[in-house]
């Protein structure tokens, strides 16, 4: 099943191109998985992409909530788009192959935008604790400078990371397979055929893993616990039901992401069942990229009144 590189003929680290195994091994499902995923990948472009287009041009929507929902699906485009192309030519290939430069670059971009996706989020949290706890100061505390502010610095350790990471995994031998037991290249994936010690690679991995999930976590949970506290002084029924409304959507996302994260990340090696890790990864790389402008947008009635303003003045 799997193609070994000839170690007697190329050297280890040398490796010019690997063979992704992709979602399935049997022939027979490879038809209708790419008709699921392709629509899956078109309805992730049109959500996404139409957030990004309404909450540049809509007026109403010029807030830094909507301002850090725009980044939100900037990121979920850009990791679904350095995923979903590529495996649905894997789907329609008998055999999926990428250079030793593409996938260090599918890595980059998918580290870079899931990390940055992280502390978006932690944005979005602490963005609704001062909108519900602090409403007269909302648009002194969250400027315009403070907003592009976090989200750059997001962006900027991201890139970072991603950078140290790649640069770490691909100067190491790769002499064990050529095969990468997955969609597409993943750090934990590679890590399995590299045949030089990669403890040094897995705790840094495991370290920016654990701070970056530790640290966006403690202040979403900081955040709504003072949210949560302020929600249960208000007098009116009314009044509470709509400041928990504001945060339900951002609730269902942060639990739905940060679940599938810690169920891939936060577990020894030697216990990752790549059939697993596998699921896991095509549930936060390709549907929940698709989910988030329903969750965040859609049930939204600001969303929804500058999609039929954007349609009167098209029509």
């Amino acid at each position: 099943m799997e193609e070994m590189i000839n170690l007697n003929e190329t050297p280890a680290n040398q490796v010019t191109e690997f063979i992704l195994m992709g979602i399935t091994i049997h022939p027979e499902l490879k038809g209708p998985l790419f008709v699921v995923f392709f629509l899956n990948y078109m309805a992730i472009v049109v959500g996404n992409l139409g957030l990004i287009i309404l909450t540049s041009v809509d007026s109403h929507l010029q807030t830094p909530m909507y301002f850090f929902l725009k980044h939100l699906a900037f990121v979920d485009l850009g990791y679904s788009t350095a995923i979903g192309p590529k495996m649905l030519v894997g789907l329609m290939e008998e055999k999926n192959i990428i250079s030793n430069s593409e996938c260090a670059m599918q890595l980059v971009f998918v580290v870079t935008f899931i990390s940055s996706e992280i502390f978006i989020l932690s944005a979005m949290a602490y963005d609704r604790y001062v909108a519900i706890c602090k409403p007269l100061l909302y648009m002194v505390i969250m400027s315009d400078m403070v907003s592009w502010l976090l989200v750059a610095i997001s962006y900027l350790y991201s890139i970072m990371v991603s950078l140290l990471i790649t640069i770490k995994i691909f100067k190491s031998s790769f002499c064990k397979s050529n095969v990468i037991r997955h969609f597409y290249c993943d750090s934990l994936p590679l890590l399995s055929i590299i045949c030089s010690d990669t403890s040094d690679i897995e705790r840094i991995i495991m370290t920016f893993t654990a701070f970056d999930l530790t640290s966006s976590l403690l202040i979403i949970l900081i955040s709504y616990m003072f949210i949560l506290m302020t929600i249960l002084r208000i007098n009116s029924s009314e009044g509470r039901h709509k400041a928990f409304s504001t945060c339900g959507s951002h609730l269902t996302g942060l639990i739905i992401f940060y679940g599938t994260l810690l169920f891939m990340y936060l577990q020894p090696q030697s216990r990752h069942s790549f059939d697993k890790d596998k699921m896991a990864s095509v549930f936060y790389t390709l549907v929940i990229p698709m989910l988030n402008p329903l969750i965040y947008s859609l049930r939204n009635k600001v969303v929804r009144g500058a999609l039929r303003r954007l349609f009167k003045k098209i029509m």
